[in-house]
């Protein structure tokens, strides 16, 4: 798999410098970093409620697995009500690495900082565990 993306990522290299908004990011000029030099992301607020929104319902889910566990709910429901909580969190990893290849790895690669591809593929094998 990491193979695959290398050279897809690699293809990349040449896109147009243009289109400065991406997938739920408004991006300005070195959009990526801040005068500290720290990395910072810029998701529009729209991307960002969405996303908050989600984390919510995630962390409504979590407290009713606990209480189920508190209660003595069978063992298979609480497995299954776990198999739900892991799919959200799944979803909410994909939007942001989704957003993340179309703004800022796209845009580390225009400006020439390579080493992002190696960066990504060391995430997404994070992801992928």
């Amino acid at each position: 798999m990491g193979g695959i993306l290398y050279c897809y990522l690699r293809r990349l290299i040449p896109v147009s410098t243009n289109e400065k908004e991406h997938a739920g990011h408004d991006c300005g000029e070195d959009c990526h970093s801040s005068a500290s030099g720290v990395r910072k992301s810029h998701h529009s607020p729209e991307f960002k409620n969405g996303l908050t929104t989600r984390l919510n319902r995630i962390e409504g889910q979590i407290r009713g697995v606990k209480g189920m566990i508190e209660r003595d709910t069978y063992c298979d429901d609480v497995l299954n009500q776990l198999a739900a909580v892991q799919a959200a969190l799944n979803s909410v990893g994909k939007l942001l690495l989704e957003g993340h290849m179309k703004s800022c790895i796209i845009e580390r690669i225009e400006a020439g900082e390579h080493e992002v591809i190696d960066e990504l593929l060391i995430t997404v094998n994070k992801l992928m565990k």
